[in-house]
């Protein structure tokens, strides 16, 4: 097995992880409608915890598919980047960034900051898996879709989205390869231009000098330098949302996402769920929290 081998055979599992329930954590159902309307507001409070116990989970279920044995076994890197790599004999290693997705929450916050250099070798996959309570806001967690893409695509979808100099510079992190390994950097930044009208002239002249544009972005060392020299001249804020998975506009994402959002589940689509429990006042949606009590979801 090589590198791409090992990413192809296991993003082939990850997908039959669609529909599988993890017996990690339970939510007991709602008694009431009242019950109902407040687990509603709350639940999304689990996503972080569940996330996490499903990374876990899915390096577990990895481990169990027997034509990796030989060459090595996967582990979850907690910290550290990706989330999932397969230590063993097969270089460049291969890995897995894990982000799970609660689609009631709709926007996919996950970010993904890394440099398109760290997947020169293209070594790491994206594995965006969404879940739901099994029974839409209560229960055992459940995938509902899963969705594997190269890391590199993902970094390039982000870098040529935000790249609009002088307005918005994309910044590589600085060469900190000679330091120790908690010191290291890898992440890219955002960065809005925060100058006058005036300055924003001077600085859209120097980007065309320069040869600065939307849809030319590079992680070379002479590009950056001149991304640095902008950053250094004129007045920029961080932006704090930079590289959120949902506004990098990569394809497979999008359709991962769309596709979610209208899969059928206990009788409505997802995004109808949304809809009804979140844009409506509980005496509105009365009968769809009527639906979340009891053992009515079961009825589907």
């Amino acid at each position: 097995m090589n590198t791409q081998d090992v990413l192809q055979s296991a993003s082939a599992h990850l997908h039959d992880l669609s529909g599988v329930v993890f017996d990690l954590v339970t939510v007991s159902r709602p008694d009431s409608i009242s019950s109902a309307a407040n687990l509603a507001k709350i639940i999304s409070k689990l996503s972080p915890l569940v996330g996490n116990m499903i990374e876990f989970s899915t390096v577990d279920y990895l481990n169990t598919r027997t034509e990796y044995r030989q060459y090595g076994e996967w582990s979850r890197q907690d910290p550290g980047f990706p989330d999932a790599i397969f230590e063993g004999s097969v270089e460049p290693t291969p890995g897995f960034e894990i982000k799970a997705w609660f689609p009631l929450a709709t926007e996919i916050t996950a970010r993904f900051k890394d440099s398109q250099d760290h997947f020169a070798h293209n070594q790491t996959f994206v594995c965006l898996l969404a879940w739901l309570p099994e029974h839409v806001i209560s229960g055992k967690p459940q995938i509902i879709d899963v969705s594997v893409v190269p890391g590199k695509s993902v970094a390039e979808a982000r870098d040529q989205h935000y790249h609009n100099p002088p307005d918005y510079l994309v910044i590589e992190p600085e060469d900190t390869s000679m330091r120790t390994s908690n010191l290291q950097q890898s992440n890219t930044n955002g960065y809005k231009f925060q100058g006058s009208a005036l300055e924003l002239d001077r600085a859209t002249e120097l980007s065309n000098d320069w040869g600065l544009r939307r849809g030319t972005y590079q992680t070379s060392r002479d590009y950056q330098g001149r991304l640095r020299e902008l950053q250094r001249s004129f007045d920029y804020r961080l932006d704090t949302n930079f590289a959120k998975m949902d506004r990098i506009r990569h394809p497979e994402i999008e359709n991962f996402k769309q596709r979610v959002l209208e899969t059928d589940f206990h009788g409505m689509a997802i995004k109808d769920w949304y809809r009804n429990l979140y844009r409506r006042t509980d005496e509105e949606n009365e009968g769809t929290l009527s639906m979340l009590v009891g053992n009515q979801t079961n009825r589907d």
